[in-house]
């Protein structure tokens, strides 16, 4: 069993597991994950992948953190923006990892994964992106001052009332249905009983009413085609988009992406937006052929 370790960052204890394979030394460069952010979401969101990468037996270290304001982190009260996960991030690499990493983002934590390419780029080899955002999403800014009210609206009693709502078990089953999962049978009690937990701080709303009020919203085309390292895009199947008017296929999505990456690879595989989660063993298969 993994025990949780902590660090310091800018005064905030902050959480994380390192995994390695149960008798081998381990061998190649080690991974770093950020999880989505979500009700309910932390690192616990990679434990299916951890498990599955050793069964099949790569042998890679894999440091798994809590982002600020999630898990066992601490959880301020703050307007999380990209470049502040990404300053948390670079801290746990200089300090604790002290070596190049590759970087497996999921979601629309992509941005993150970039603005640690802009802070430290001779210490990530490489990256794989599980279901980035649409192109077209990531690459339309949303003014800051929208960004400003819609986090001023949520940083209130109706937000918390609104958080309460959103961590129930119907809302949660509802959305992930609706959102997330290709197959309904997937959204399982692991599922749940992880968001469950994972809400159950109310502190937790911070990170997440950062993600909803869209401070993440920038215009990243131009980093996306200075990225100097091997990047590989996964997207499921069936592809969607949580944000309102942003419809794309898989292979529009896929498309773009390449388009525009220097070193990009991409692939699709069954699944819909958590491929780590729904769609492990092919995740993980295409993930180890890629760093391999």
């Amino acid at each position: 069993m993994t025990t949780t370790q902590f660090y310091t960052w800018q005064s905030y204890p902050c959480a994380y597991d390192c995994h390695h394979p149960p008798a081998d030394s381990p061998l190649g460069t080690p991974l770093l994950l950020i999880h989505p952010i979500g009700v309910g979401l932390s690192r616990q969101f990679w434990q299916r992948f951890l498990k599955t990468w050793y069964q099949q037996g790569h042998r890679q270290k894999i440091y798994n953190p809590d982002l600020l304001g999630c898990g066992e982190s601490a959880m301020p009260r703050l307007a999380y923006h990209p470049d502040d996960w990404a300053a948390q991030l670079e801290y746990f690499v200089k300090t604790i990892i002290q070596e190049p990493v590759i970087i497996v983002a999921q979601g629309a934590l992509a941005p993150v994964a970039l603005a640690c390419v802009a802070r430290f780029p001779d210490l990530i080899r490489g990256m794989v992106w599980s279901g980035p955002p649409a192109w077209r999403l990531i690459t339309t800014p949303t003014q800051s001052r929208q960004q400003k009210i819609a986090w001023n609206l949520f940083d209130t009693p109706l937000g918390v009332a609104f958080y309460r709502y959103a961590r129930r078990e119907a809302f949660l089953r509802s959305f992930s249905q609706r959102q997330l999962f290709a197959q309904e049978s997937d959204i399982d009690g692991e599922w749940l009983e992880q968001l469950h937990q994972g809400s159950r701080n109310l502190n937790s709303r911070h990170a997440v009413f950062s993600f909803l009020s869209g401070f993440w919203r920038q215009d990243y085309g131009k980093a996306i085609a200075s990225i100097p390292c091997p990047t590989l895009v996964l997207f499921g199947e069936g592809a969607s988009s949580v944000t309102r008017g942003y419809v794309e296929s898989a292979d529009q999505r896929l498309g773009a992406y390449l388009d525009h990456l220097p070193q990009g690879e991409g692939r699709k595989i069954p699944g819909r937006n958590v491929l780590p989660y729904e769609s492990t063993a092919v995740f993980v298969e295409v993930v180890g052929e890629f760093i391999s």
